[in-house]
């Protein structure tokens, strides 16, 4: 089905995840997951670079361990961040692939096709949003370019616009960035609709990140009335407790170090989440590793009880991080009506059980799928913006940090602009006056965090006021307006007091934010990186066909080939050894059409033949 004026293409939503992604659509009323071609409802967040091509999905991450220095994950607790975060340079020490972290900006290096490249967070993003669109665009059979993506609620503002450039990379038009605990909000929700009030917990602990966020449901409305989280705590952090525990074990009984051996970490890595998923079911499971580590084999067995010990202490700081939600909505424990459960980490029995702990036993909610939810939210709010659906709520959220200013007479302190927790969209302002005769310019640093001092939040980076208008100093004044969108993403404006016309105002030194001329040469990169896989894909197909001939041809010849004269016999059977072995020698870079030209020239060969070979069945050998 190709979209027309009548009939619009479908808008879709991406779960833009730190380990899986998933993608959903709205069609005629309904919200559907959309499978990819392995009949998975969800896709690892995995991007591998190989000798040959590019690999994204399921296949990147099967190499994984063969391959550990080209193989990316966790991109999402790359995004937006500074080569000096202190988390970020935590999850380096872990990560068997390269970041430079020598500018501003990380870079992950791989080697690709015999080259070293380098690609920021946003480009390794957009080759998971451009498989995702795929997966929808197969099923759908149309073109899909609208998309609401979503991110965690604790995503700064670098952050939410890296993620809306990534998706610009990708071809995309990002309609909105929403939070995934309020797309999970409105899952729940439209399942549920009613008019009574409700008053929701989301708690969210995926992969990588973990948000709670309060919303009140109430006549097809979604109210966000405080939210808190950690985006570097998730369920790769209690891998890494597993692994950790692990490589001291191996180096403590064995006297192996396997910790700078990447290729063994990953074979590790994978056991230790197949065993945490198990745990969420049975009390032990076993970890069995063939040739770890120059050929040592490693099993062992690991307990529940032992595995929760391991993350005791991240467990508790998901309950603090949902306390103070409720305190920054000024609710209690009581007024909370249900605890929704999203995420696959939430999944885990001690999380469950020590959640129920704060709330005095409340029935947690599980009738919503947790790897799907958030996707499926994200689905229905791109039906209701893009009008190609008959759905209808709205949606009311909040900003998740305090925006503020340097304060001129005390650079120390951050004159809040806007509190945490605001509902967006939202503007506020601040009469400024110079602080100098004559002064004619001005900056002022933008900071985004909890305190009331500098030195404790995040800077956004220097906004540049031009043309004010000279005089004594305190007489000139301006009125800055801070903007924050839908999206959760800021801009600011000056206002001229005597006209009230507004002008944006430069934004100088946006710490790591990608400018417009650098997200058009990545559009242009990630369009060959799509010419490069799509000729891949030809050349794949066109080896495939023929070595499926070849086979079939190989089977007829030894099954029915007395059918036929001997020295026929020979001939097809000498034009078949050769073909393998030609296959084998340009199995790697030989181009489709080559595949193609030694497809025909063996079948002018053996098709002569296949019809006086063939039991009278009716079917011809080179129908492939």
């Amino acid at each position: 089905m190709q979209a027309t004026a009548e009939t619009p293409s479908p808008a879709i939503g991406i779960d833009l995840g730190t380990t899986y992604s998933c993608v959903a659509v709205c069609q005629n009323g309904r919200v559907e997951i959309i499978p990819n071609d392995h009949g998975n409802r969800t896709t690892p967040s995995c991007v591998a670079f190989t000798p040959t091509g590019r690999l994204i999905g399921e296949a990147a991450k099967y190499q994984a361990d063969i391959n550990p220095s080209n193989t990316i994950f966790d991109v999402k607790r790359l995004i937006g961040r500074k080569s000096n975060d202190e988390a970020l340079l935590k999850d380096m020490k872990r990560w068997p692939f390269k970041v430079n972290a020598e500018e501003i900006r990380p870079k992950i290096v791989v080697t690709y096709k015999g080259e070293e490249k380098s690609f920021v967070a946003e480009e390794i993003s957009a080759m998971i949003l451009c498989r995702m669109t795929e997966i929808a665009e197969a099923y759908l059979g149309t073109s899909v370019k609208d998309v609401v993506v979503t991110v965690p609620a604790y995503f700064n503002n670098v952050q939410r616009q890296a993620t809306k450039d990534a998706g610009t990379i990708a071809g995309l038009n990002v309609m909105r960035i929403i939070n995934e605990p309020t797309a999970a909000a409105i899952a729940y929700g439209l399942n549920r609709m009613t008019y009574d009030r409700k008053n929701v917990l989301v708690f969210n602990l995926g992969g990588g990140t973990f948000d709670v966020s309060l919303v009140i449901i109430e006549n097809a409305k979604f109210e966000v009335k405080s939210v808190s989280g950690d985006t570097n705590l998730g369920g790769r952090d209690f891998d890494n407790r597993i692994i950790e525990h692990y490589v001291t074990e191996i180096q403590r009984k064995y006297g192996k170090n396997i910790r700078e051996n990447y290729r063994a970490i990953e074979k590790l890595r994978a056991a230790c989440e197949r065993a945490k998923r198990i745990l969420s079911t049975a009390t032990s499971t076993s970890i069995v590793i063939d040739d770890l580590f120059e050929g040592f084999d490693f099993s062992s067995t690991i307990t529940r009880g032992h595995f929760q010990k391991l993350n005791m202490e991240l467990f508790e700081e998901c309950l603090c991080l949902c306390c103070k939600c409720l305190v920054d909505a000024n609710f209690d424990e009581d007024d909370i009506n249900e605890i929704l459960l999203v995420g696959g980490s939430s999944r885990i029995p001690m999380v469950q059980q020590l959640l129920q702990g704060v709330f005095c036993g409340k029935e947690l909610c599980k009738s919503i799928n947790p790897d799907e939810a958030v996707a499926y939210g994200a689905a229905a709010q791109a039906a209701v913006l893009s009008g190609t659906d008959h759905m209808s709520f709205s949606v009311v959220d909040v900003t998740p940090y305090s925006l503020g200013i340097e304060d001129c007479y005390d650079p120390e302190d951050k004159g809040v602009m806007i509190p945490r927790n605001t509902p967006i969209p939202t503007r506020m302002q601040k009469l400024l006056c110079t602080t100098e005769d004559n002064q004619c310019t001005a900056s002022f640093k933008v900071f985004e965090g909890w305190g009331s001092k500098v030195k404790d939040n995040y800077s956004l980076g220097v906004f540049k006021l031009p043309n004010i208008a000279p005089g004594h100093k305190g007489v000139p004044k301006v009125n800055i307006c801070f903007e924050i969108d839908a999206d959760g993403i800021l801009k600011c404006f000056n206002q001229e007091l005597e006209t009230g016309s507004t002008n944006g105002i430069p934004f100088l030194n946006q710490c790591g934010r990608l400018s417009e001329k650098e997200v058009d040469k990545m559009m242009q990169d990630a369009a060959k990186f799509k010419l490069e896989d799509d000729w891949q894909g030809l050349r794949v197909k066109a080896r495939n066909d023929l070595e499926n001939y070849t086979k079939t041809i190989a089977d007829m010849l030894r099954d029915h080939g007395k059918k036929i004269k001997l020295k026929d016999r020979r001939k097809m059977s000498k034009a078949i050894e050769k073909t393998m072995l030609w296959i084998d020698w340009n199995y790697l870079h030989t181009e489709a059409w080559t595949f193609e030209e030694k497809m025909r020239e063996l079948q002018s060969i053996c098709d002569p033949l296949v019809a006086s070979m063939r039991p009278n069945d009716g079917a011809g050998a080179s129908g492939t």
